[in-house]
């Protein structure tokens, strides 16, 4: 029986099962088994393929942007006008068969961004080249999903029905529960708070399918069975996701107005290039970047070329890491101007944290 069949069977099984207290444990166990069938279709076994035609893009810039929609729904046009990038257009399905990438400069910090091929449904079962597309897009520090306003809840559905198959959670954040594993004294729960679905037999099933009889797991908020499963198999991304709602150009004011109020949705016109400067402000806030000016001694800071960190990572350490490595052992100390400095220069260690827009000078030992 291939792999494909077992989760179509296990699926069928699930839907089949009515969800309650009884079942509760009967559930957790098929959607163990389902995510374990999951991994392995993403992880083929066996040696590596044959020489094919190369469909990952080498990673380049500060972030990295994949669009990912139905066919024809406007992503290649999108590219075309955002970053003067030609990806072929045309009105049939399956323009784009490979991955198209194109750079754009925004608020100093260099983007790049990948026009992936059209995914169709059945995609993460290695439908269509689904598989590729979806294994590019978890590379991703941002997906835009590309949908059609005339469309858009059933396309939006799939996509991410497609997505979570493949281990990608979009606009979530990973979940508070504690697992480690030991040697010996079983499963160990602590619950923080009341649960509603998952208990100690529950848990102990959905680790028994993993073959883990010994752990300690923390459950720090009323989590749900797919929560734990995550953590397990730990190869989860959760990456950020802004809706794009192309060919606002065919429905009506009223319609918009109703659409502005949905979260994470930026609607747009791609062909006539309406809304782009909303979108690339959106883009800016979920790609959470910040941007350090430098400042060579004797001489005015450099406002042209920012230097852009992530804001999880921005201390002077982490500046000094992008700017070269070998800079770490000359460190000596760093003169910073900015919201972060008590006094302007404040001369400060290498654990000192950054705000965005400050200037830096960093001291080498002689």
């Amino acid at each position: 029986m291939s792999v494909l069949q077992k989760i179509a069977d296990i699926e069928a099984e699930m839907a089949r099962t009515q969800k309650n207290k009884a079942t509760n444990a009967h559930l957790g166990i098929l959607k163990a088994k389902l995510a374990k069938l999951r991994r392995d279709l993403i992880t083929p076994k066996g040696g590596g393929g044959g020489p094919g035609e190369g469909f990952d893009v080498a990673k380049t810039g500060d972030a990295r942007i994949g669009f990912v929609g139905f066919p024809s729904v406007g992503k290649s046009t999108l590219l075309c006008n955002l970053a003067g990038v030609f990806s072929e257009v045309a009105a049939y399905e399956f323009t784009t068969l490979t991955t198209v990438p194109g750079v754009i400069r925004y608020k100093g910090a260099k983007i790049q961004l990948l026009d992936l091929p059209g995914i169709i449904e059945g995609a993460k079962d290695g439908k269509g080249r689904g598989k590729q597309v979806i294994a590019v897009a978890r590379t991703c520090s941002l997906i835009l999903m590309v949908l059609d306003v005339m469309k858009p809840l059933q396309h939006k559905k799939l996509l991410e029905y497609e997505l979570e198959g493949f281990g990608i959670r979009l606009n979530k954040q990973p979940p508070n529960i504690g697992f480690k594993r030991k040697e010996k004294g079983g499963i160990n729960l602590t619950m923080l708070v009341p649960q509603t679905e998952l208990d100690l037999d529950l848990v102990k099933s959905i680790l028994a399918e993993y073959r883990i009889h010994n752990a300690d797991v923390t459950l720090r908020y009323d989590a749900t069975s797919e929560d734990l499963i995550d953590v397990i198999e730990g190869n989860r991304v959760y990456i950020p996701c802004i809706y794009v709602l192309n060919k606002i150009d065919q429905i009506s004011i009223e319609e918009l107005d109703i659409i502005y109020r949905i979260p994470h949705t930026v609607p747009i016109s791609a062909h006539h290039k309406w809304n782009f400067d909303d979108l690339l402000e959106k883009v800016w806030e979920y790609l959470n970047l910040i941007r350090i000016y430098t400042k060579p001694k004797g001489q005015l800071p450099d406002y042209s070329q920012p230097i852009v960190l992530n804001a999880e990572r921005k201390s002077i350490e982490d500046l000094c890491m992008k700017i070269h490595k070998s800079l770490q052992k000359d460190f000596k100390c760093a003169l910073v101007w900015g919201a972060s400095a008590k006094h302007n220069p404040q001369r400060v260690g290498r654990d000192h944290v950054l705000i965005d827009e400050d200037v830096v000078q960093v001291i080498k030992k002689v």
